[in-house]
């Protein structure tokens, strides 16, 4: 799975309607330009492609007051909300996803029902279990990763990696039980993206003119 169909669609579907810009700024806003492929280039395609695919339903706007061409914008189509509520439950309860996915996935993961939060993440943990269990059975020797040269730092490497992944997600578990966070049907969302015009602390450079594209 791609990180950046589920950033783009989440992005979008927070503001209702969205153009490439403001999307490239609540990524950056987020930091995902650091920990995902969500560079600008990226974005951009990928608002183009999903319009393609029926996923975004895009809007010409008039041209925008600095004299650029007309802006478009984009919203969440039907097909579109399906998509994303399935990448983002995939990516919540799968152990084998990249970081990057979890990751997008934590950012929307308020969206989702706190019952139902929770148990996509336990069948994540469980998922981990079974992993760690077939792999410490075959890979691990009793003399521990010495006993396979330096090249039994690899799985130790990823069993150390999937303890700490159940580690975390245990305690994210813990907080969402808690009462942490306010999901879906509990009252008014977090906002998590920028107003229009607001200024991005975390902007990567300089506005060019395809930003408005």
């Amino acid at each position: 799975m791609s990180a950046i169909r589920l950033l783009v669609l989440g992005a979008v579907r927070m503001h209702g309607r969205a153009h490439g810009y403001q999307v490239r700024n609540d990524l950056e806003y987020w930091g995902a330009h650091e920990w995902s492929n969500a560079k600008p280039g990226s974005i951009y395609h990928a608002l183009k492609q999903m319009a393609k695919q029926g996923l975004l339903l895009a809007h010409e706007t008039a041209p925008s007051t600095a004299g650029g061409p007309p802006r478009t914008e984009y919203e969440v189509t039907e097909q579109g909300v399906q998509e994303y509520r399935a990448l983002l439950r995939t990516a919540l309860r799968s152990h084998d996803q990249g970081m990057d996915v979890l990751s997008a996935a934590v950012g929307f993961i308020v969206d989702l029902p706190r019952e139902e939060a929770v148990a996509l993440l336990r069948e994540r943990v469980e998922g981990m279990k079974r992993w760690r269990t077939a792999v410490t059975g075959y890979y691990t020797p009793e003399g521990g990763p010495e006993s396979l040269g330096h090249i039994g730092e690899i799985m130790n490497l990823w069993v150390h990696t999937a303890d700490a992944d159940a580690e975390w997600t245990q305690g994210l578990i813990a907080r969402i039980e808690g009462g942490a966070y306010t999901f879906a049907g509990e009252g008014d969302p977090f906002v998590g993206v920028l107003a229009e015009g607001q200024e991005n602390p975390y902007a990567t450079g300089v506005r060019d003119p395809g930003d408005d594209a």
